[in-house]
């Protein structure tokens, strides 16, 4: 398995124009273009916790402020919290001189071992239900503001409607005048009457005021613990943790509350040309499979680098590239260099001489990973100035690569063309077909690494 950083040495050109590894590229193959994450359309699909895994719909989820009602974080270390069970000592109902015992619960923090407790939350007498939390004294405030600018927003509307009203009436005028005949001209009146009374509804609409605070230039005086007590940065709230609660304004740690889980989505990536989908999960939040998933590793060849020999600069060196067919049926392919003086692709930073034949990849065979005995090699005449090795779908291609800068990586680019079967433009009726066969060509940008100083 190639690691992260020999995958990212490895770029293919999108259609966007950006570069990136093939396995962030998806592959569409309705207009047989590559897309990568910046230049498709991300939908959400679902809304759901990442704990409990509970679906929620959109509207839901929007009104709840994306949060889980029952999932509850740590306000200290954001690690999920759990409930706890205890038993408490508690008077006895019949009789009060003697005390029985009570099973109650209360959260806990497994990491950092925060409890309810240490907030002064009461304990619950059952796991389920919602916990009580403290009283927001900027709520009221707030629904005000909200409802406020809620009437200011639908005045404005109104008084845009009433401009279209007056236009429109201004048009029927001038139609009752020389146009219309007189059936004509009673029903343009009684439409015209109709949006002159709904006109002098909106005018009418007035907005509730809201109350005004006034600024003050008296500000209550520190209290005189600050300046006496020692300050423990331990008991104090970082900016984490104030951030985390900006409703509260906590100072101290004493003064944190635990917080509703945030809810994550599945969302679904769609071409922005042909509007197909690229990308769409399963609804079930704990499925980690696709309906569909069509990313560029699964449909264009996968170039890797195999063997690099000391690079210097202004010497001609031989590259091997190991090149993988995708497909279970063989694929050609050909190779097109790009030389840095010929052309404005800055990333170019040595001349590339790729084969001049045509080369065959072979079907798709997981099991000769395996087994050796499986891969047939009668079949292909390779030209050993050419090919390195072959080893079922996989070929080892031989590249001629020449530095033209004496400091910095050597970087080659080359266009890879190969055949694909395209079987998206194939219709039902005609299953029996073979799928169109088209060629393709992706620029391919290869980091060959450092030269070597003579």
């Amino acid at each position: 398995m190639a690691s992260k950083l020999e995958l990212q040495r490895v770029n293919i050109l999108c259609s966007c124009g950006t570069r990136s590894p093939v396995t962030q590229l998806y592959f569409c193959k309705h207009c047989l273009k590559i897309r990568c994450g910046k230049c498709v359309a991300h939908e959400v699909d679902s809304h759901y916790c990442p704990n409990c895994l509970e679906n929620m719909p959109s509207a839901e989820a929007k009104s709840k402020k994306n949060r889980c009602g029952n999932c509850l974080d740590c306000p200290s270390c954001q690690h999920t919290l759990s409930h706890r069970a205890t038993s408490v000592a508690v008077p006895d109902p019949k009789d009060p001189t003697k005390t029985t015992t009570k099973k109650v619960y209360y959260l806990a923090c497994g990491l950092c071992r925060w409890t309810s407790r240490d907030v002064g939350m009461a304990d619950k007498d059952s796991a389920s239900g919602p916990w009580l939390e403290p009283e927001n004294e900027g709520a009221k405030r707030i629904a005000e503001l909200t409802d406020y600018y809620h009437q200011l927003a639908k005045q404005e509307k109104m008084e845009r409607d009433h401009k279209k009203f007056t236009r429109r009436r201004a048009y029927f005028r001038l139609q009752e005048k020389y146009l219309s005949p007189s059936a004509g001209r009673r029903r343009s009146s009684a439409l015209l009457s109709s949006f002159t009374g709904l006109a002098l509804k909106d005018e009418q609409a007035a907005i509730n005021p809201v109350q005004q605070i006034e600024p003050t230039e008296e500000v209550d005086p520190l209290p005189n613990k600050i300046l006496t007590q020692p300050v423990v940065l331990e008991k104090i709230c970082n900016i984490n943790h104030r951030l985390q609660h900006p409703e509260y304004n906590c100072v101290s740690v004493e003064q944190l509350y635990p917080r509703h889980k945030h809810l994550l989505i599945k969302r679904s990536q769609r071409c922005r040309e042909c509007e197909h989908n690229l990308s769409k999960p399963e609804f079930n939040p704990s499925s980690i499979k696709f309906k569909i998933q069509l990313v560029a590793i699964q449909h264009i060849p996968d170039v890797r680098i195999f063997l690099v020999p000391n690079l210097h600069f202004g010497k001609e060196s031989i590259v091997t590239l190991m090149i993988t067919n995708p497909h279970e049926k063989a694929m050609p392919i050909r190779f097109d260099g790009i030389n840095p003086k010929d052309c404005d692709d800055t990333h170019a930073t040595a001349q590339v001489i790729p084969p001049e034949d045509e080369l065959t990849l072979g079907p798709k065979d997981v099991t000769a990973e395996y087994d050796d005995s499986t891969s047939d090699l009668h079949d292909y005449h390779d030209n050993t100035d050419y090919v390195h090795f072959r080893k079922a779908h996989k070929l080892g291609v031989l590249f001629k690569v020449i530095p033209q800068r004496a400091s910095g990586n050597v970087v080659i680019v080359f266009t890879l063309k190969y055949n694909y079967k395209n079987s998206a433009l194939r219709s039902s009726m005609d299953e029996e077909r073979s799928p169109q066969e088209i060629w393709l060509e992706h620029e391919v940008t290869i980091d060959l690494g450092h030269l070597v100083k003579d």
